[in-house]
């Protein structure tokens, strides 16, 4: 469990939180609710609905939704936190002892900081959200600093390359650089025009 931490350090910005989490956790409440419909739809049809069928497709419902529903990661200067629904973990960022990679099926972003405190995030969350990225990568620079991130640059490093090529990936296609064929004025029609 995350421990609350109660000093973070005075360095300057604003709070920052993952701007799509909203809609991912509407995204989790459509797929339960889908879900939800299905079961209580074929049970209904082929004639076998009752109130203990109905109770355990609704909790089966809930449970589909506690599973997709994404923690809400945020971050301060100095803090990042991830809460979930039942718990809040949160690690000190400009005392991070280490940040690991766990690759699997999803992959995972591990920050540990200097009074044990433990945060697994969706490196996905930081890429998308470039003011919470700069709080995390100007702390980390602190904890180099202070000689406390001993095993973790690398992954820094990782994270870092993704977002300057997902950066570079947008601005591309904003420009039109990105390799796709002009657009003519008018569609389908021959001679189109420069």
């Amino acid at each position: 469990m995350g421990r609350r931490i109660t000093q973070p350090s005075t360095g300057t910005g604003a709070p920052a939180q993952d701007a799509q989490w909203a809609g991912e956790r509407r995204s989790a409440a459509g797929v339960a609710v889908l879900f939800f419909t299905a079961l209580f739809g074929l049970d209904a049809g082929a004639g076998r609905l009752d109130v203990t069928r109905g109770i355990l497709w609704t909790g089966l419902a809930v449970l589909v939704f506690v599973i997709l529903l994404p923690l809400r990661v945020s971050t301060r200067p100095g803090l990042l936190g991830a809460r979930g629904l039942f718990v809040e973990h949160t690690v000190r960022t400009d005392s991070l002892v280490s940040v690991r990679w766990s690759d699997g099926v999803s992959q995972r972003m591990i920050l540990r900081d200097t009074e044990g405190n433990r945060v697994e995030i969706d490196p996905r969350v930081l890429v998308r959200n470039p003011a919470m990225w700069r709080h995390l990568d100007a702390d980390a620079q602190t904890s180099i600093r202070r000689g406390t991130l001993l095993c973790g640059a690398t992954a820094m490093r990782r994270l870092a390359k993704r977002i300057d090529d997902e950066t570079a990936r947008t601005v591309f296609k904003v420009s039109g650089l990105d390799g796709a064929p002009p657009r003519c004025g008018s569609e389908g029609g021959g001679g189109g025009g420069r």
